[in-house]
Order: C-alpha cells, then structure tokens, then sequence
C-alpha cells in the first residue's frame, strides 16, 4: 500500500520487467512489458494505482524466503487453524537456462497458493489499474479465468476458481485442505496482439518449476565470490541480474518511481533508467558477484548508446533501457505518491544535464574489459578516443555533478577527478583504441587536471578534499580518490578525507550523507548506503581493514530480511527510503566486500 514500509516489500523479475510484493501478500507494483513500462498495479504509489492481493484469513505468522538461488520469492502463513504458502515468480521463458535468463519470458506473474497443513480460508483480490491507474478495465468471466481489457493493454488471469464481479475489483475465497495448492497466473499482452494464453494447472506448476532452475543454472554459472560476508555478495549479484533488461543488458538503478528521500518530501525520480555514472562500478560488481559475460554485455549496450552522440555534443548521462535517450520527465498528478511524497513523476529530466564525470566512467568502463575492444567497431573505438579528447578539452567547465544537482552548475570535484580518469584510462588503453598518436595530449591533461585538483580541490578549512572548488563542504564522492587510483589510500590527504568524512558527514550511526551544503532542491534526505560503502571500500585500500569492517557491517545491518537495499535511510530512525531496491547500494556492497577481502588476503592491519 501508499503507506507500508518500502522494506516490507521483496522484489520479483523475469530480467525484463519488475513487481513489488508487500509482506501482507499484495503486489503493490508491477510493470508489463518492460521496466520503465506504465504500471499495472500501481498501489505503492497510490491506492487508486491497483493491486493484487493473496492473503489467508486469520493469520497469526509470517516469514518469508526466496526460494534457494532465485528470485522466486515463497512466504509462508500461520493462521488459526492451519498454515498456508504463497509462492510468486515472474516466470522465465521456458527452457531458458545460464546466460539466456529473460530471452524468452512471457509476461506472466504466478502466484501459487498451497495449504501445507489443517486448512485455511484464503482471499484473493484482484484489482488491476493500467497506464498508472488512469486506466479501469472491464473485467469479464471467460473459461479458464478472468479477462481484463482496457487502454493499450489485455490481461488474462488464468485461474481454477470463478471470481465475483460487481463492478469494483474481482475477488474471490478459497477454502483449502492440506495438500490443496490452486496456482494463478495473470498473463500480458497489447490490446494489438494475440489474446493472452490461460493455462491450465499443469501448465502453471511446471512453469515453476521451469523458473526455480533457470535460476539455479544461472547461479551455478555465475557465483564463485568466497570471501566475507558470501551469502550478501551472492544475494546482490542476483538482485543486480534482476536489474537487468536482457534484450540490450543495460540495467536500471531500481526497480520503481518516486519513491522518495524524505517521506511527505519532494525529492521523488523514477530510476527505471540506465546511468553511464554507475557503470565501471557496475561492471566491478558483476565481474565479482556475477560474470564477465553479463558485464560484457552491459559495456556493449552503453558503447553503442553513446556512440549515437553528435560530434561537439556533451556525452548524455543516462538512456532509457533499450537504448532510448529522450526521457523527457513529466508528473502524474492523480497519484498522491507514497505516504503523500508529491509529485509522482516519469521519465527523468536529468538526462538533459551537463555531467563531466561520465567521460571518465565510460573509459574506465572499458579499461575493465580490454579483451573486448579488440571487436569492437572501428567507430566506436574512435568515438572513445574522442571521449578522452573531450574530457581534455572541457574539464575546466563547470557541471551539474555526480549527484545531478539542479541549481547553477559548479567546479565539482568529482567530476574533475573523473576526467582525470577518461585520460589516464585512454592512455592505458592506447593500443586497443588505435590511438596512440594522442597519448602525448592526454599525458599533458592529464598532468594539468591533477595539478588542479591538488591545488583547488583541498581546503585546509576543512582538512579534506572537498565537494567543489574553492568549498569547504564535504562530499562523500571525493573517498573515490583514492577507489579510482588518483591517489594511494594511505597519502595524507586522502587519510586526512576519510577521517573528516568518517567525522563530519556521518550520523548518530555512523551513516554517510551524500553532503550536506545546499543543491537547490527543497528539503533534506536521509543517509546514503553508497557512500557508506564507499567508505568501508576507502578505509579497506588504507589497510585499515577492522575500520572498515565496521563501517560495512553498519551498511549491510540494513538489508531486509531477503537481503534488499534501498538508496537511503531515515535520519530519525531505521527506515529504508528512494527508489527500491537501488543498485547502486547493492554495487557498492559488491565492491566494498571485495575491496576489504583482498587486503585482507595482502595479510593488511
């Protein structure tokens, strides 16, 4: 509901599209076909938006799993007189096993409901609301189900027992004994295309079981971290795989909209995008906790989007998940968003900003896969050279900065520092850009940025390097200083950063802000799980790995009970807030376990 807590939700995904389950047992959001589609239930974000909702009657326990290595999510009810399982699965394609996860799936979530002991009367509610619920669909008795037409979409319920219609949502009671299981299947389809299959019971209990080991085949094929903290590692690279959209392998900071930073607050994006800011960090994540194959992938859909860019243009930040880059952010003005956070809004206006530091994301991206650029395309090994061009040419200007700030562009820091990276990559990558008649421009840069940065980058105010040129405010993106390799953890300065960030920019907890200078939004937010991590993954470089142990473990301690992370935490209290779950927080769990593994394995502190 608008109002349940964002971590009672777990998450569900065919590597194409995305529901929210509440722990009552209502999917609160869910998005056909894609991603970033219009919702078809809607509720999380308003109670008008529609729902699906299996509950028994009575119930006086709950606890709740994903089903070994998967994302088939099984919670389990104690009521009055027996106990009750509810299993859910946005179904894989049939067959589909290892690197093909999402290639063939069909567009259908299966909610499986078996009573494992006494009996049970169990609810079902089945409320649909297309195109954000602006849309209300007829709804109507077919054999073998329910059908829901309405706007651009058509869905088919297959179902074993008949629903009451009375204008409002379907509903229906069952009445189960032990070893009864009655298996639900909601089906997608465009208003254009062929009605939605309904199946029968069979059918739906071997699809399943089709799903369980299309993700243990995936698993199996991708997982060997072994190191600290292995079940949150392993748990993350399947949520980053749930993040993903097979067809192009770009992957979505999260998987919702407007959920927001402040609860009542303002502060309210749709993430259902792709950021070339989080990608080398990304492609880190997955060569630890998944596959060079997926990682692979995800370079090769962000090489071809930006290679789409005019010459004399500003690389753009981000793309829509099939590559699109008009995402022009509007808001929904029916909807009262999640606990009142107003507006809801689609689509994100972020995309048209001025952001220096992608240049440096996207070749480090590729510094972390050389072995593929040698297939590259003539074209698009140019275009990344002139990327590096770009960055030596502009780095001087000012941006909008990592955290796209919408107030007057700055001298941010980080964005500096990650020209500094475009060129100090491209000149690594020299040789498999064919470009090594540039390499003495790029030295010069490169030379020149550091310099700057040194000079203008650190306040003796403040002690620490800071957010922008000639600040004394903090920011937790300057620890990447040291993540990225412009500077070795244990140099002064770096030490003297860490400790002021560890000091200044925590709170009560020992969580990391962002910062906490001004942007020109209203309001606040809460504390950032991705700096928090950053820090860990800063104190691990320095050798201070028992710090940084710590710091992790403070992070980490905010997982739900399935291992979800969102962006943010309350400032009064223990509430995960943004957009969920957020990879990025993920990503930086990834990488910070790593990072503190391997010193730990160099025998460090």
């Amino acid at each position: 509901m608008a109002s349940d807590p964002i971590a009672d939700y777990a998450l569900l995904s065919d590597c194409r599209s995305a529901a929210l389950v509440g722990a009552g047992g209502s999917v609160d959001w869910l998005c056909f076909p894609r991603f970033d589609s219009p919702s078809i239930f809607g509720r999380i974000l308003g109670e008008e938006a529609g729902f699906w909702a299996i509950r028994p009657a009575d119930v006086t326990g709950t606890s709740r799993r994903y089903v070994g290595p998967s994302m088939v999510l099984e919670t389990a009810y104690a009521t009055g007189a027996g106990t009750v399982t509810v299993t859910d699965a946005l179904l894989l394609g049939d067959g589909n096993r290892g690197h093909e996860l999402g290639a063939g799936s069909p567009g259908a979530l299966l909610r499986s409901v078996r009573c494992t002991g006494g009996e049970a009367g169990v609810d079902v509610i089945f409320d649909p609301r297309p195109e954000y619920g602006l849309v209300r669909p007829l709804l109507q008795q077919t054999a073998g189900g329910l059908l829901a037409r309405g706007g651009a979409d058509v869905l088919a319920l297959s179902s074993p027992v008949p629903f009451e219609l009375d204008g409002g949502p379907a509903r229906a009671r069952l009445s189960l004994r032990t070893g009864d299981v009655v298996h639900f299947v909601l089906h997608h389809r465009h208003s254009w295309q062929d009605p939605p299959p309904l199946w029968d019971q069979a059918e739906a209990a071997r699809r399943l079981e089709d799903t369980l080991e299309g993700w243990r085949s995936w698993s199996d094929l991708h997982q060997g971290y072994h190191g600290p903290w292995q079940d949150l590692v392993n748990a993350s690279g399947r949520f980053l795989q749930a993040l993903t959209y097979y067809p192009t392998g770009a992957m979505i900071a999260a998987a919702t909209t407007s959920l927001p930073e402040v609860a009542g607050g303002t502060r309210n994006w749709d993430y259902r995008y792709t950021w070339i800011r989080d990608a080398s960090m990304t492609l880190q994540a997955l060569w630890v906790a998944a596959c060079p194959d997926e990682a692979g992938k995800f370079f090769q859909f962000l090489a071809a989007a930006v290679a789409t860019q005019q010459d004399g243009e500003d690389l753009q930040i981000m793309y829509g998940i099939g590559g699109e880059r008009d995402l022009s952010e509007r808001e929904l003005a029916h909807l009262p968003g999640w606990r009142s956070s107003r507006p809801v809004r689609v689509g994100n206006g972020a995309w048209q900003q001025r952001q220096l530091d992608i240049y440096g994301e996207l070749l480090d991206s590729a510094a972390r896969l050389p072995e593929l650029l040698a297939g590259l395309e003539p074209e698009t090994k140019r275009f990344l050279a002139d990327a590096a061009d770009r960055a030596a040419a502009r780095w001087q200007g000012p941006d909008h900065g990592i955290w796209e700030v919408r107030g007057e562009p700055r001298h941010f820091l980080h964005s500096k520092l990650m020209c500094w990276v475009a060129v100090d990559r491209a000149i690594r990558l020299a040789d498999a850009l064919d470009a090594r008649d540039r390499v003495r421009d790029w030295e010069q840069a490169r030379e020149e940025i550091a310099a700057t940065i040194r000079g203008q980058g650190w306040s003796d105010a403040a002690n620490s390097y800071t957010q922008a040129f000639g600040s004394a405010e903090l920011d937790a993106s300057s620890l990447l200083l040291c993540i990225v390799g412009f500077l070795p953890a244990d140099d002064p300065r770096m030490l003297a950063t860490i400790d002021a960030v560890d000091r200044h920019l925590t709170d009560d907890r020992g969580l990391v802000y962002r910062y906490r200078a001004a942007d020109g939004l209203p309001g606040e937010e809460g504390t950032f799980l991705l700096c928090t991590f950053w820090l860990a993954h800063a104190l691990a470089l320095a050798g201070q790995t028992e710090r940084a142990r710590t710091i992790f473990d403070r992070a980490a301690g905010f997982a739900t009970d399935l291992g979800l992370l969102a962006e943010e935490v309350s400032a009064d209290g223990r509430e995960l807030l943004g957009n969920f779950p957020q990879a990025f927080s993920h990503i930086g769990l990834v990488n910070a376990a790593w990072a503190i593994a391997s010193a730990e394995q160099n025998g460090q502190d």
